[in-house]
């Protein structure tokens, strides 16, 4: 858009109205000076004045306009008239019969019997040159609204554009989460289920009682696990809904299942607020669990205490754990599941702190305001 259209843009319909009524008027003020009747002066009042409805009622303003015609040789009025109705409409009978009746009212004169009585070829050819006139501002108007039609036309084509690439995207996407569900299934849920059927097996076949225990305890993760895998491949696999989304998540109601599975002599300790988020649920159940993961992997014998309090503004969720009494492997860790607990407590305006004690163990706190910001 050029500088120009831009600033014509800006002014407002009504300053443009009042323009044209002030042009209408010396335009029929220099043509009735000195030799109007009251009622042409009257004529010529509500021609002009009509301008500031051509936008809302452009039929009735030309018909305005025609009476003004027909007694002085005006411009400005007619022309705005038939301008402003051929950017209204496109009936083309509807502006050639508007176009022959400001020509025919432009070429008679006034009285009546003057036009009759004069030279007529004269005023055959006054009527085709005002015809010829009175349809160059109805082209324009029709140039313009065709302008305008052509650029509506473009704002749509860019929209459906963009719903097409939106669609691509998700379809894209679809596709790329069936392949992601795909390997998880195949691939994963393969390798969980070997690990249950052999951690059953060894149960059945172990004599100690603690190989036993130990059996028993990497069969019932090794189900949870399958068990979330499957939840989270039917997610993958999902159109993305909200409810779908939130359905197959824990809460704090799956806490208590969660330190009972966990193989870990663990306590709990307080209690949360029930009114908290449904993210906010998620986070705290997932700190535990990633918690209470570190222990079996770094700390094996150790004991665990969960501890959940709150106040009025914030809540906090504690897991701390003793120093290990059985040695352990060094097993290989990126340390993404903290980074993971971090950023899920940046998500509630939260913190997260994970630091050795005193006494050899570690701790895990995440702190978070109550009600979401």
């Amino acid at each position: 858009m050029s500088t120009g259209q831009a600033l014509w843009r800006r002014v407002p319909p009504w300053a443009v109205n009042a323009g044209l009524v002030v042009l209408a008027a010396l335009d029929a003020w220099i043509n009735l000076y000195g030799e109007a009747t009251p009622f042409m002066w009257a004529c010529a009042a509500l021609g002009c004045a009509g301008l500031f409805l051509r936008n809302r009622f452009p039929r009735a303003v030309l018909l305005l306009t025609l009476p003004m015609t027909l007694f002085m040789d005006v411009a400005v009025a007619p022309i705005a008239a038939l301008y402003t109705l051929a950017t209204r409409t496109r009936n083309r009978p509807l502006l050639a019969g508007c176009a022959l009746l400001n020509a025919a009212a432009s070429t008679l004169a006034w009285p009546l019997s003057d036009s009759l009585s004069g030279d007529q070829t004269w005023t055959l050819i006054q009527f085709v040159y005002t015809l010829a006139t009175a349809f160059a501002p109805i082209l324009f108007g029709q140039l313009v609204q065709a302008r305008h039609e052509v650029a509506r036309q473009l704002v749509e084509v860019e929209v459906a554009r963009e719903h097409e690439r939106a669609l691509y995207a998700q379809t894209v996407l679809a596709r790329e989460r069936a392949q992601l569900a795909r390997e998880m299934h195949d691939v994963v849920s393969h390798q969980v289920s070997l690990i249950a059927v052999q951690a059953g097996a060894l149960q059945v076949a172990a004599k100690d009682p603690d190989a036993r225990d130990a059996a028993r305890t990497i069969r019932t993760l090794s189900v949870n696990t399958l068990d979330e895998l499957r939840h989270m491949v039917t997610l993958l696999r999902a159109s993305g809904g909200k409810e779908t989304e939130l359905t197959p998540q824990p809460t704090l109601a799956d806490l208590q299942q969660l330190i009972a599975n966990s193989g870990i002599e663990t306590t709990l300790t307080g209690k949360l607020p029930p009114g908290i988020s449904t993210t906010a649920q998620r986070t705290v159940y997932r700190t535990v669990q990633e918690a209470l993961t570190n222990v079996r992997k770094h700390a094996p014998g150790a004991r665990a205490e969960v501890r959940l309090s709150h106040d009025a503004q914030h809540f906090t969720v504690t897991v701390t754990n003793t120093a290990p009494t059985r040695p352990y492997v060094a097993l290989p860790s990126a340390r993404h599941g903290l980074i993971g607990l971090r950023e899920r407590a940046e998500l509630l305006n939260g913190t997260l702190t994970a630091e050795p004690t005193p006494q050899g163990g570690f701790e895990i706190e995440l702190r978070a305001p109550t009600r979401p910001a």
